[in-house]
């Protein structure tokens, strides 16, 4: 699909933005800065789902090219990503903050796998370098593995990932949310001030939100994010 039916796609189905994600969107670099300024000038956002592996200078033309948010994963710590992706997790991380220095809205997610990064250690790491480095309010995304393709490790216990949660909370990681397991409560956002639920999901769809212009309705705390 050529850019410019991407984005009219997009207008015509009533999207708000883009998103580019799997497989890994910086292979597609060129197709990606295309879509981006064809989007912006549309009034569209545009947002990219990535492993983070890039050059500083890839990602500076994305953002010149029209990028508003960006998901990167962070595979685990530097022993696990070197081992099962044979790569140094310091390159992922420096474009965490680049990411955050430009002001793009970024968010972490991190698939929790029996076995290769479930240590508390480990995900302790995580959630202390996302609060050292890229700040408190950056949400941390901990998901559910299953089965595929070379992986043979049983599926992602629920515990576990509620075990991250309260890490990560210790930690003093603000938004901790549990991903691949819909219904559950930790799905959702509550207020860090006051504990108020303020925005309902389940899976992919967000049933309420009860936010007043960005505000807890409650106590008035300012959530951070992009609020239109």
């Amino acid at each position: 699909m050529s850019p410019g039916a991407f984005v009219q796609k997009a207008i015509d189905l009533g999207c708000q933005g883009t998103s580019i994600s799997l497989n890994e969107p910086t292979l597609s670099l060129e197709w990606s800065l295309d879509v981006f300024r064809l989007a912006r000038n549309k009034g569209l956002y545009n947002t990219y789902v990535t492993n983070g592996y890039m050059t500083p200078e890839a990602l500076q033309l994305l953002i010149e090219a029209g990028l508003d948010a960006i998901n990167v994963d962070v595979k685990g710590d530097a022993q696990a990503v070197r081992q099962y992706c044979g790569t140094d997790v310091e390159m992922v991380w420096r474009n965490c903050r680049l990411a955050r220095d430009a002001d793009l809205w970024l968010e972490i997610t991190t698939l929790v796998i029996p076995g290769v990064n479930d240590s508390d250690e480990g995900l302790g790491g995580i959630a202390e370098r996302i609060v050292a480095d890229l700040g408190p309010d950056v949400p941390w995304h901990t998901s559910g593995y299953y089965p595929a393709y070379r992986f043979t490790a049983p599926p992602t216990p629920v515990k576990t990932l509620e075990r991250a949660r309260q890490v990560a909370r210790e930690a003093d990681l603000r938004f901790v949310y549990l991903g691949n397991v819909p219904g559950h409560r930790w799905e959702n956002t509550y207020c860090p001030h006051c504990g108020a639920l303020l925005i309902d999901r389940w899976g992919l769809r967000v049933g309420e939100c009860r936010l007043d212009q960005g505000c807890c309705p409650g106590c008035r705390w300012m959530v951070p994010g992009v609020w239109k």
